[in-house]
């Protein structure tokens, strides 16, 4: 960014000239000095544009060194000088392979096994409980669950140790259980396929949890999940923005610290999708920090981010 400095040359008392002109110094910032690629405003505002067009994702004036820093790498890969330079390229005939290189650098992956625990618990006591009852009474045929923006992984897995605990409780092994995984960003679906988590990050978890753990293959310091919740899983990349090449019903979708980052309209119109494709009585459960917009009067307010379909 460019700051303008007026400077008024002053004349003294025996100088000629009455009309003296300023001088106008032009003056970078101190940040923007130091950075090692040229980043204007006008090259934040068109990039978050884009990402605003393909994501749904607003990227706030804020977000600007956050944005630099994330690309700066991947500017380095590709020997591009400048951000003016990189959108020109985005612009080029490999600009639609390089979309998904921008996304993955933006989307922020925070997440940790049994992330707000109570969410997990209203799985354990009341949802799958409810649907096998359902499944056994002929009600319904099988149990879905959609985790949407997955992460690396640590979401659905949590999901399928609670789904596989519910399955032994209630003597129903045989039920047709699964859980969609999808999420934007490429690498952190590939994370979650492959299944390795950092020893520091599970030894937290519950000795029942634990056991779903192996140490890692080829991975020091790393602990792999078991096979027998790898197969309630399918890990898929999804916009939530785009097409949703999604069925359901489900009995339950998780959606949380994701609408954060999208406009209120954007919110409404992803939050009424979600209802219409949860089963009648199913949940909506989304992060602590998110409230969902008008969404026609189906979904009510259970409990702490927790939202019911009405039947």
């Amino acid at each position: 960014m460019i700051d303008k400095k007026i400077k008024l040359v002053k004349k003294s008392k025996g100088d000629t000239v009455t009309n003296a002109k300023p001088k106008v110094r032009f003056v970078m910032k101190p940040r923007e000095q130091s950075r090692e690629f040229p980043f204007s405003d006008s090259d934040f505002a068109t990039l978050s544009d884009l990402i605003h067009m393909r994501t749904g994702i607003i990227m706030k004036e804020h977000k600007k060194n956050m944005v630099y820093s994330r690309l700066a790498r991947r500017l380095r890969a590709l020997n591009i000088q400048s951000f003016s330079d990189y959108l020109h390229y985005l612009a080029g005939s490999k600009g639609d392979q390089e979309i998904g290189y921008l996304i993955n650098a933006i989307t922020t992956n925070l997440t940790k096994f049994f992330r707000e625990n109570h969410h997990f618990e209203h799985l354990e006591n009341q949802v799958f409980p409810e649907a096998i009852h359902n499944i056994k009474a002929g009600r319904q045929k099988r149990i879905r669950v959609w985790s949407a923006g997955c992460s690396s992984g640590e979401e659905p897995y949590s999901i399928s140790m609670v789904l596989d605990k519910a399955l032994k409780q209630h003597n129903a092994k045989d039920i047709d259980a699964k859980i969609l995984a999808t999420d934007l960003d490429t690498n952190m679906l590939d994370f979650g396929r492959n299944g390795h988590y950092k020893k520091n990050s599970v030894e937290s978890l519950d000795e029942e949890y634990l056991r779903y753990f192996r140490e890692g293959e080829g991975q020091p310091e790393t602990y792999q999940i078991s096979n027998r919740l790898r197969r309630y899983i399918s890990f898929k990349q999804l916009n939530l923005i785009g097409k949703w090449p999604v069925k359901g019903p489900f009995d339950a979708i998780f959606c949380r610290n994701v609408m954060i980052y999208f406009d209120n309209k954007t919110k409404m119109e992803i939050t009424r999708k979600f209802a219409d494709l949860l089963r009648p009585g199913g949940w909506l459960f989304i992060g602590h920090s998110e409230t969902i917009l008008d969404t026609d009067g189906r979904l009510d307010l259970y409990g702490r981010t927790v939202y019911q379909r009405v039947n």
